[in-house]
């Protein structure tokens, strides 16, 4: 059995990780971008589902006489996107009351949330409120319990999403929820050195990450972290080499400046190896170390028993399960 890494990895390993991928607090209406954001997809989404009307509520002659409708869940979840569906249906001038806040823990059975006005406009917005929260349930649902099991192997070892995002930022703000990390919000965010990026400056792998690490090193000022993705354990160990000496040069300005090496697509024993590697070399300590490629929730619990600080996954936002809910009137 391999030796465990678990002490080397303190709650400042984990901090580090959460100061460089966590980032979903900034997701509220109060940020403009992530207002911008919800307006544009809810908008778009309505606009084309409803335009030029409701064919099924014009046929059958509904009209606007007083109604109330409730949200509920058909199965166990965790709660997220309510303050974007209160958003949308408000602003159509619907009564809104949430009976759950993002991020509560849902039972069958359970009423998210209580709308009230017009019977047409009840009807006309009820599948792309609920195409919303199904979503976003869906994919805090999943990360809670991604991480959960993740936890329970390494309890030092984060979940984050990946920037295979087809909604954008409320499908980080559902990560969020979740408990899982954002990663960039932008590409301004941070600088990940990704193996097209490294084709560009060598054909060898373990001559172009540590030479693309000493060219973002300039610019680490400005972001929030830096990030190499490579292949081999040798380039690993060339990338985190490199980390290793600028952030001896630059002393205590850097010693917390997040670093991390990305091992792309390599199985669960291979990262194990390399981070044993890593620590041989003496270079571990400079850097954080992230899993990412084709994991599922299956295979994550073994990716957190090699012990990585990062597990990421895009399958949480690029195909992620609709929590099953329903409306009922009420």
């Amino acid at each position: 059995m391999q030796p465990s890494l678990r002490y080397n990895m303190p709650d400042l390993r984990r901090r580090i990780v959460e100061q460089a991928l966590f980032r979903g607090a900034e997701l509220t209406f109060a940020n403009k971008d992530y207002l911008r954001t919800v307006r544009a997809i809810l908008g778009t989404l309505l606009e084309t589902d409803t335009l030029p009307r409701d064919a099924t509520v014009a046929a059958l002659g509904i009209k606007n006489k007083p109604a109330a409708a409730q949200i509920i869940a058909r199965e166990p979840g965790v709660a997220a996107g309510l303050e974007e569906y209160a958003w949308l249906f408000r602003k159509h001038g619907l009564k809104v009351v949430l009976k759950k806040e993002d991020g509560d823990i849902l039972n069958t059975g359970d009423a998210l949330v209580r709308v009230e006005g017009p019977q047409s406009k009840i009807l006309t917005l009820e599948r792309v409120g609920l195409n919303l929260l199904q979503r976003m349930c869906g994919i805090a649902t999943a990360t809670k319990r991604m991480q959960e099991r993740a936890s329970q192997r390494c309890p030092a070892t984060r979940v984050t999403g990946t920037r295979k995002t087809p909604w954008g930022l409320p499908d980080k703000r559902a990560l969020h929820v979740g408990g899982g990390g954002t990663r960039r919000l932008s590409l301004a965010d941070g600088i990940v050195i990704k193996n097209n990026h490294l084709a560009l400056i060598h054909r060898d792998e373990v001559r172009a990450a540590p030479a693309a690490v000493i060219k973002a090193w300039e610019k680490q000022r400005r972001t929030r972290f830096i990030e190499v993705e490579v292949r081999s354990e040798d380039a690993a160990i060339a990338a985190a080499r490199e980390f290793t000496r600028l952030k001896k040069a630059g002393g205590s300005r850097v010693h917390d400046y997040p670093c991390l090496v990305m091992l792309d697509n390599q199985m669960p024993e291979d990262v194990r190896r390399i981070i044993v590697a890593l620590r041989h070399e003496q270079v571990w300590d400079a850097i954080l170390v992230e899993a990412s490629g084709g994991i599922t929730e299956t295979t994550a619990e073994l990716y957190a028993d090699a012990e990585v600080d990062v597990i990421s996954l895009g399958s949480l936002t690029h195909s992620p399960r609709a929590m099953d809910l329903s409306q009922r009137p009420a």
